[in-house]
């Protein structure tokens, strides 16, 4: 990691080929857990170009890595864990009008964080309660900001961590399958293109998930609406 950050240029680094192609050649448990603990903080970084070529030196025929796939998907799960828990506590000690301060800030727009992301965030978890935690770790955009309405509603820590595990290992799994699955299909030289269109499908496959959970609450709103009687 500091090779990288010495050899390249902040350009070079903000590249997610240039940075996909030096994971490649450097990739172990250590930085697999280092770079999902910044994806799942307030830090933009793409678990994308983290997980999948992980799992792919893992199970490619003739790889030299001595890399386990299981272990990767285990090691990335404990990096999301630790970013998450970096957002709950930020949230729980600085509390709701620093969040927001923030939000709005250029550090802020700079780590793409909106204080209308924040409270649409804040908003799935008060309508989803504990299991936001869950589904929200599979919903792009939702996926690195849940953890910030935990804090703040002060989430029971010990759930906020079983239900925050339960859906980085879903996610950080399907991410290992389709590293599994590319390492049998295409060459390392055409890895980088096909983790890109597939990560587009999985976005797609997201935004799905977060329409899907709209409707249900507006389903949910209206079902459990009751018309006031007639004077």
């Amino acid at each position: 990691m500091v090779d990288l950050l010495i050899n390249c240029s902040i350009t070079d680094y903000m590249n997610a080929q240039t940075f996909f192609q030096w994971f490649v050649d450097n990739a172990s448990y250590l930085f697999v857990f280092l770079f999902m603990v910044l994806e799942s903080s307030f830090i933009p970084f793409p678990s994308e170009v983290v997980v999948p070529p992980a799992a792919y030196l893992a199970t490619a025929e003739g790889s030299t890595s001595d890399m386990n796939i299981f272990l990767v998907v285990i090691f990335a799960t404990l990096g999301a864990l630790v970013g998450a828990l970096i957002n709950y506590f930020l949230s729980l000690w600085v509390g709701r009008p620093i969040v927001y301060a923030f939000a709005n800030s250029r550090v802020g727009h700079a780590c793409l964080i909106t204080s209308q992301k924040v409270e649409n965030a804040e908003r799935y978890f008060d309508e989803h309660g504990a299991s936001s935690t869950f589904i929200g770790r599979l919903i792009p955009a939702v996926r690195q900001l849940i953890s910030i309405p935990a804090g703040l509603a002060r989430m029971n820590i010990v759930k906020f961590c079983v239900f925050t595990s339960l859906g980085a290992l879903v996610w950080n799994s399907i991410l290992a399958l389709l590293g599994y699955w590319l390492a049998r299909t295409v060459t390392l030289n055409e890895l980088f293109e096909k983790v890109e269109q597939y990560n587009s499908y999985l976005t797609y496959a997201g935004l799905a998930l977060l329409g899907g959970c709209i409707i249900y609450i507006a389903w949910n709103a209206m079902r459990n609406h009751k018309p006031a009687a007639s004077k």
